[in-house]
């Protein structure tokens, strides 16, 4: 049956690391293969990561050899150390199963960030459900705060 779900989710966290860092671990190639990427621990096939207006991100990535999980992006809009816009789709086994648009957005709060992220999805033909695609970005979301505290919040200088 042809169905599309539309929802929207939002996730906040707080990090003890200026905006600048926690958006440097989004626009540094090293620092977002490993919290975005490696996290989960499934075998990558391919990732590619171009972070900038108009860039794309594309990541082929199997939990269990058989199942191939596609994720393409494009960069709408991007703010330093304030906001990240992109569109997105994903499909299993060639299959489109959702498309969706995410900003994530960065406030300064008492020495640290607050990050607001707020996804707007279509989840088609009944093939992948919200409730399970905001407990991922969830969990990614606790993996950007451990590459934080791994990396000290280093901020790259002038």
């Amino acid at each position: 049956m042809i169905t599309v779900q539309h929802t929207t989710f939002v996730i906040e966290r707080r990090f003890d690391a200026p905006p600048e860092a926690v958006f440097q671990a989004f626009a540094d190639d090293g620092a977002r293969h490993r919290w975005f990427t490696t996290s989960n621990n499934w075998p990558i096939q391919e990732f590619r990561y171009d972070f900038r207006v108009g860039g794309r991100e594309h990541g082929r990535f199997s939990p269990d050899g058989k199942t191939i999980i596609q994720y393409d992006g494009i960069y709408q809009d991007i703010v330093p150390g304030q906001r990240i816009v992109s569109a997105y789709t994903m499909a299993v086994n060639d299959k489109r199963i959702s498309a969706s648009v995410a900003t994530t957005e960065l406030f300064a709060e008492g020495g640290g960030t607050r990050l607001v992220y707020t996804e707007q999805g279509a989840y088609l033909d009944e093939l992948d459900q919200a409730k399970g695609r905001e407990q991922g970005s969830a969990g990614l979301f606790d993996s950007l705060g451990r590459e934080l505290l791994a990396t000290a919040f280093s901020v790259p200088g002038p």
